[in-house]
């Protein structure tokens, strides 16, 4: 049973961390463009998988997202699969070729 779930942003590892109760369960890795996010790639610890905390994760970082009041460039696969089913976050999404180098 999972007590506890934390999302946190490490930037200095340029991924979204999933923890739970304390145990690293997933990650999104990402990288910096300006003014966005580009989220390219998601991992998940095979004895976390199939308990909805892939979701957790990406919600997690795109709450964040949001709250910085950056935009978001979706290359991951299971993100993008994600937006496709949840479009209230589709106001943050933006095509790669329209953030600036």
């Amino acid at each position: 049973m999972v007590d506890r779930v934390v999302v946190r942003d490490n930037p200095s590892e340029l991924r979204y961390e999933l923890l739970v109760d304390g145990e690293s369960a997933g990650l999104i890795a990402y990288r910096r463009r300006p003014g966005a996010v580009a989220l390219i790639h998601t991992d998940m610890e095979p004895r976390f998988e199939g308990q909805g905390l892939g979701r957790q994760l990406v919600e997690g970082a795109l709450a964040d997202i949001r709250e910085r009041g950056l935009r978001l460039v979706p290359i991951c696969p299971f993100v993008r699969s994600y937006l496709d089913h949840h479009p209230e976050f589709s106001d943050l999404v933006i095509p790669d070729w329209e953030v600036p180098d």
